[in-house]
């Protein structure tokens, strides 16, 4: 999944994009309001973590503008601790969840997971197709309750399907979400890591749909 994280502290904001990071996701930074809402309106962010206090342009604005614009990516805002008027204003313009600074890291990241959870219609941090299951609380994944290995990439790959099981996923679809904004986007690396991941599951749940892309189903019975 790719995130935008916009905070004007750099210390804030490395730490926030390192846990993210680190725990999967594909992350793009922004230190200021304008940069933010350029980024937001022209990228296709999976969730925002958006600070309200911004130079340039605040946090609230850039809120609005995005929903405005049509933009429905769930927005996680971060806010002062005794500022309860920085959320009301928060929600009503459109954000999802908040945070009070300061905050401890592992929240963000549970809010992040649960947001986006909703967002593509799972209730439950364990995602199945079938005998596979990905945890988004520890990145892992099985075949019938047996642990499966994979790369980051692989990870990632695997993880946008099964949020987004039971639609055709085109190929650049994927290349949005799971790269930042600099990835050569002509590269043939889904194709490989598609296969990488048939290969480690070795179960059928991921269809190439001609032209289109793929889908991510349960396998069918034998004789279905």
């Amino acid at each position: 999944m790719r995130l935008l994280v916009v905070e004007d502290d750099p210390d804030l904001n490395r730490q926030l994009t390192k846990a993210l990071t680190d725990a999967g996701y594909v992350v793009d930074r922004a230190f200021d309001g304008e940069e933010g809402h350029y980024l937001g309106d022209n990228e296709p962010y999976d969730a925002v973590v958006l600070d309200i206090g911004l130079p340039k342009k605040d946090g609230i604005s850039v809120l609005e503008a995005w929903r405005r614009n049509g933009r429905t990516m769930p927005v996680l805002i971060l806010t002062a601790r005794d500022r309860w008027s920085d959320k009301v204003q928060g929600f009503d313009a459109g954000a999802d969840d908040y945070v009070a600074k300061p905050f401890h890291l592992e929240e963000v990241l549970a809010r992040i997971r649960a947001l986006l959870r909703r967002s593509t219609g799972h209730a439950q941090s364990e995602l199945s197709c079938g005998p596979v299951t990905l945890d988004t609380r520890t990145g892992r994944v099985s075949v019938s309750g047996n642990p499966v290995k994979m790369t980051s990439h692989e990870y990632r790959l695997l993880a946008y399907l099964m949020h987004h099981s039971g639609r055709v996923v085109s190929r650049t679809e994927l290349v949005e979400h799971l790269y930042d904004q600099d990835f050569d986007r002509d590269s043939n690396t889904i194709e490989v890591f598609v296969g990488r991941i048939r290969k480690k599951l070795d179960v059928d749940i991921i269809q190439t749909v001609r032209g289109l892309g793929y889908l991510l189903t349960p396998p069918q019975a034998p004789g279905a």
